[in-house]
């Protein structure tokens, strides 16, 4: 990477600031001074270790290296335009320059995957790189230019094109020939230790292709404009209703490090609570002694007890992401309140209270367990937020008393039958508090077959689309 002017570096590190507090993480004037100071310390000669010294004074927390990396390429890019690799020395243009038919090999794909399986076998990180360059040079690009704006470049296209992860047998096949290989013992499990490997080095060619895909587009767009959209955002920032098998397991692995921090929050919370309101009287009488000056605050001292917490979640297919999350995450706190059950329905209610505590081992499974082995579907498996709400107050209102905060989770959507609003009624008149946390964005709580309006005119409801939502409306909702 070549060295920048005062001027461009300053930019490109404050916009590399700005995206990454876009993307949720807390950096002030202090460490950008810092990175400022790691920049003029190490220079761009060696763009890694100039990427560890920035992610070094920027991040404060785990978990958000990937969005650093990411963002760090698209305002510290290793290049512009076409890579000078490429400029220098181009790819050999194919004897046959007629475009490919169906049916028909392309010698420039052939030529790619050929040159990109030697690429793989060998570990070659160099070539590998070189070749995603060339890859998204000759696969990439969309659009004609006549039309602003419609021009850019797609890695899902290239490695489309491409196809690389049918090469695995073909490097196997190579690996296998290499000399060290006939004297393993066990040629079966060498060979499953090998795929697996090739696999990795696949998985990484591709990123790499998706990171000069992105680069480019930036280069079209701008870095910022880039860094918003196409940076995939961090665990905590994933949307519930819009989350992936990968991306729910993610989750998930936030779940005990979420608790711990929320634990600590309510517990400092309950410490100031303990201390109570000021007393005026006795604040009054105690200034006597220091000339009508109140300088020994007098409080109604409380005690404070844990608060009970019931959970009633809807577990059906649209929401179940987003009410599996929250089960773990209040099993794993579960030493900050008194007492903890928890309720699921699709349109019918059951106590699920034992089989989270049994399924700590396997929370990925969670809500499958919660379908099988709880009666929470009738004769249909549709969501029924008013007969769920219904059978609860009928058979298990005994769960909630004055001491009782309840969650209800879910998005409202209830397939046009009756809300049945009065069972709600009948719930937070006996409850310390009822809140309603709603995954989806309040613009579409109106529309369709949502009830949640009728909801929210008898209880607190609140946008939660996220784990750092859900963090802070725990934090700063539930009764102490």
């Amino acid at each position: 990477m070549t060295a920048a002017g005062p001027a461009d570096t300053a930019a490109r590190l404050t916009g590399l600031v700005r995206a990454l507090r876009g993307h949720g993480l807390r950096i002030g004037p202090a460490e950008t001074v810092d990175a400022a100071a790691v920049l003029d310390v190490l220079g761009f000669a060696d763009r890694e270790q100039m990427r560890a010294g920035l992610a070094a004074a920027l991040l404060r927390s785990d978990g958000r290296r990937t969005v650093f990396d990411a963002t760090f390429d698209l305002f510290f890019p290793l290049g512009v335009g076409t890579p000078e690799a490429l400029r220098a020395d181009p790819p050999p243009v194919p004897d046959d320059p007629e475009p490919p038919r169906f049916g028909r090999p392309d010698p420039l794909r052939e030529q790619l995957r050929e040159r990109l399986a030697a690429a793989l076998a060998a570990d070659d990180r160099a070539a590998q790189a070189r070749l995603a360059g060339e890859v998204v040079e000759a696969f990439g690009r969309y659009g004609t230019g006549s039309t602003p704006g419609s021009d850019g470049w797609s890695a899902h296209q290239a490695l489309g094109r491409l196809s690389p992860e049918t090469l695995l047998a073909r490097i196997l096949s190579a690996l296998r020939e290499s000399p060290g290989r006939e004297d393993l013992s066990d040629r079966d499990l060498s060979d499953r230790v090998l795929a697996d490997e090739i696999r990795r080095r696949i998985r990484d060619f591709r990123t790499q292709v998706t990171g000069e895909a992105r680069r480019r587009v930036a280069e079209l767009r701008g870095a910022e404009r880039i860094a918003e959209r196409a940076v995939a955002p961090t665990a905590d920032r994933i949307d519930f209703l819009y989350a992936g098998r990968e991306q729910l397991a993610e989750l998930r692995r936030t779940v005990h490090p979420l608790a711990r921090k929320l634990a600590t929050r309510l517990a400092a919370r309950r410490r100031r609570a303990a201390r109570g309101q000021i007393d005026l009287r006795r604040t009054l009488r105690r200034s006597l002694t220091t000339g009508g000056v109140p300088l020994r605050p007098a409080y109604r001292l409380r005690r404070p007890a844990r608060p009970e917490l019931v959970l009633l979640c809807d577990v059906s297919g649209s929401v179940a992401g987003f009410a599996d999350f929250t089960m773990l995450l209040v099993q794993a706190m579960g030493e900050q309140f008194s007492k903890v059950r928890v309720f699921a329905f699709v349109n019918r209610t059951a106590e699920v209270t034992d089989l989270l505590r049994r399924g700590q081992g396997d929370p990925a499974g969670l809500a499958a367990r919660i379908l099988a082995e709880a009666k929470v579907m009738g004769h249909h498996g549709n969501s029924d937020y008013g007969s769920a709400l219904g059978e609860f107050a009928d058979h298990h209102l005994d769960a909630v008393g004055p001491r009782t905060c309840v969650l209800v989770l879910g998005d409202a959507r209830n397939n046009h039958r009756d809300p049945n609003p009065d069972a709600l009624r009948r719930i937070a008149g006996r409850a310390r508090r009822v809140l309603w946390l709603n995954p989806e964005q309040p613009a579409l709580w109106s529309t369709g077959d949502s009830a949640a309006p009728a909801y929210a005119g008898v209880v607190e409801m609140h946008s939660c689309r996220n784990a750092r939502r859900l963090g802070e409306l725990i934090a700063r909702l539930l009764p102490v």
